[in-house]
């Protein structure tokens, strides 16, 4: 489900928002004020987030500088690309200008239109969707050479990084790294298996969803991030002092050190 993180301190504009998104099928987060936005973004409830919609005026602080922190962030390597759209009350050019500049997609003058609220989002996914096709027109050929087939064959593998030692059995499914076994999904699984089959590749999440699905939707690149931050979850548990996944900023995903 399309999910959208409001931050807005004024409860009329809110709740008209909800009810919007409650009629295009969209689930709504609302926070009013600045120093909840990021917590949330470390939390498991920005796993599936689409947008974040941002009042410029916030009580405790103000959008602009919120999203650069966002952009900016080496913590949330998976949510610094959301789209964000302002809501501002300012009319002068150069806040708008300003906005773009430090990181927004689009902004909205208030009073707005919820539903052109909802347009300019669509429009911005458009736009995403649009560049991803584009990008694997040109890339079509370099990404089928490159993606590694998964080992689903009944042999089992072993591989050995800086990381250490994994054993993977495939009648079982069983993923061992440092002898513990990973409770990992099916494509969380077979997310990690690409990365430890291609160790010297960076990904893009284009990639690894031709990687690990018969059928790749494309719109649904970004899981791609929901995945690899919960496989960095489970790894944490075994060891949390390797930083096992690398996100290369703008290219994707490899086995550290790549």
């Amino acid at each position: 489900m399309t999910h959208i993180l409001l931050v807005e301190d004024d409860p009329a504009i809110a709740m008209s928002l909800k009810v919007t998104c409650k009629r295009e099928g969209w689930d709504m987060t609302w926070l009013d004020n600045a120093s909840s936005v990021l917590p949330m973004l470390h939390s498991d409830e920005a796993r599936d987030l689409s947008a974040i919609i941002m009042d410029v005026g916030l009580p405790d602080g103000d959008g602009l500088s919120l999203c650069q922190q966002i952009r900016h962030a080496t913590d949330i390597d998976t949510l610094k690309d959301l789209p964000i759209v302002f809501l501002t009350a300012r009319s002068d050019e150069v806040d708008r200008i300003l906005g773009l500049e430090m990181g927004g997609d689009d902004y909205c003058a208030k009073p707005f239109s919820p539903r052109e609220l909802v347009a300019r989002l669509k429009a911005i996914w458009r736009r995403e969707q649009l560049l991803v096709q584009q990008s694997e027109s040109y890339t079509t050929n370099d990404k089928v050479e490159n993606t590694p087939a998964i080992n689903l064959t009944g042999q089992a593998l072993t591989f050995e990084n800086q990381a250490g030692v994994w054993h993977y059995q495939p009648l079982n499914y069983s993923l061992r790294w440092q002898e513990q076994k990973l409770e990992l999904s099916n494509t969380e699984r077979k997310i990690l298996l690409s990365l430890l089959q291609a160790p010297n590749q960076v990904f893009s999440r284009e990639q690894l969803l031709n990687a690990v699905s018969d059928y790749p939707d494309h719109r649904l690149a970004r899981t791609i991030d929901s995945h690899v931050k919960s496989i960095r979850k489970q790894l944490a548990t075994v060891d949390a002092s390797i930083d096992v996944i690398h996100t290369h900023r703008g290219l994707g995903y490899a086995l550290c050190p790549a």
